[in-house]
């Protein structure tokens, strides 16, 4: 352990994240409910318990989180079931366990490392058992790990959390792609999602009756809320183009988000940073955000295990998506799903997440080259 140096290139921009979040949390407090207390300060709260996560993490080295990775799994699915029977309803969604003196707890932040520990471990037994495997014994992995992912997505969904769901697809095609199978199979995928998503959108847009009658009102609705962004409606993104475009090079200042909408602290605190911030807020955050993106990218291309090289796909997968996709919503060039700013948003199981994420990257940053098998 103390001949380890931890890479100063991932802990400084997670530092710098953590600072600016802190920073637009506490600027967007005049807009966020009393009765959620300090978000500022539980946010760094957050913060501190994730540095000593990633503490613990670093001692106990990612190989223990390979050698569990089907419990942590299981224990992941067993709390997203929870969730339909014991879950706290807020906004219509039962996506919180609420624990009293510590908050709300929300598994699907945590089903995402779960997932990408299992799916790496299954790339990886089954590289090591087929060298060069036949068109047939793919497409039995295939299933398999398909399968792996659609059980906790059906649980989520259910919540219903639709965001959740994306991010483990997006997870899978990614660490599925880097696992080197065939190109075909995602040809086909790409077409079979194609005709299905066409049908669907059809039937939504020119069959409103059929589509509930066959996928129910709830889905619809959820359909209606993703498309509303199409026509600049909804208090959300008006208020927040308004609040980025008025906002200039430098920014209103700190503390002087100029107008009001709904989430300032979780889904559009990005809207409240440019806001305060301007455009040279926006490119120094931006900079930051893609200088560890291409950390993480860069150390997925050295001599490391082949388990390392899968996992650090899938949270380059993951955190590109959400990044793009939260700033596209806020700036109206992409659907709003409520998919939070890595680092950036309030919550605490999401920091927490990232927080585990960053030590698992650590780890790989640091352990010398092994050869494991998880079975």
């Amino acid at each position: 352990m103390n001949k380890l140096k931890l890479n100063l290139k991932i802990l400084i921009p997670i530092f710098l994240l953590s600072i600016i979040s802190i920073i637009t949390i506490y600027s967007a407090k005049t807009y966020t409910s009393q009765s959620l207390g300090n978000l500022a300060l539980k946010q760094t709260v957050w913060y501190i318990i994730g540095g000593f996560l990633v503490f613990i993490l670093i001692r106990l080295k990612n190989e223990y989180l390979y050698r569990h990775a089907w419990f942590l799994y299981i224990l992941g699915n067993i709390l997203l079931l929870g969730l339909l029977f014991f879950g706290t309803p807020i906004n219509n969604s039962k996506c919180w366990f609420t624990i009293p003196g510590i908050g709300s707890i929300q598994p699907s932040e945590f089903m995402k490392i779960f997932l990408m520990l299992v799916l790496a471990t299954m790339i990886h037994n089954f590289r090591s058992d087929y060298d060069n495997p036949t068109i047939k014994e793919e497409f039995i992995f295939i299933l398999k790990t398909l399968g792996i992912v659609l059980i906790p997505s059906i649980l989520t969904f259910l919540q219903p959390d639709t965001g959740a769901v994306i991010i483990y697809l997006i997870i899978y095609f990614v660490m599925m792609f880097a696992s080197g199978i065939r190109i075909r199979w995602f040809l086909g995928a790409g077409l079979f999602l194609i005709l299905t998503i066409g049908t669907i959108l059809g039937l939504y847009f020119y069959k409103e009756e059929l589509f509930i009658r066959l996928f129910g009102s709830s889905i619809y609705y959820r359909l209606d809320r993703i498309f509303d962004w199409q026509n600049g409606s909804g208090l959300q993104l008006e208020n927040a183009l308004a609040a980025i475009g008025s906002s200039g090079f430098f920014g209103h200042g700190f503390n002087q988000t100029p107008i009001y909408f709904p989430e300032a602290s979780t889904d559009f605190i990005f809207a409240v940073f440019a806001s305060n911030f301007g455009l040279l807020g926006v490119i120094i955050l931006l900079g930051t955000i893609i200088y560890l993106d291409v950390q993480i990218i860069l150390l997925a291309r050295k001599k490391i295990l082949d388990t390392d090289k899968f996992i650090l796909a899938g949270i380059a997968g993951m955190l590109v998506f959400q990044q793009i996709q939260n700033i596209g919503m806020t700036v109206g060039i992409l659907p709003i799903t409520g998919i939070t700013l890595p680092f950036i948003s309030y919550g605490g199981s999401s920091l927490l997440s990232y927080m585990l994420i960053a030590g698992i990257i650590l780890n790989i940053s640091m352990e010398k080259t092994r050869k494991y098998k998880y079975k």
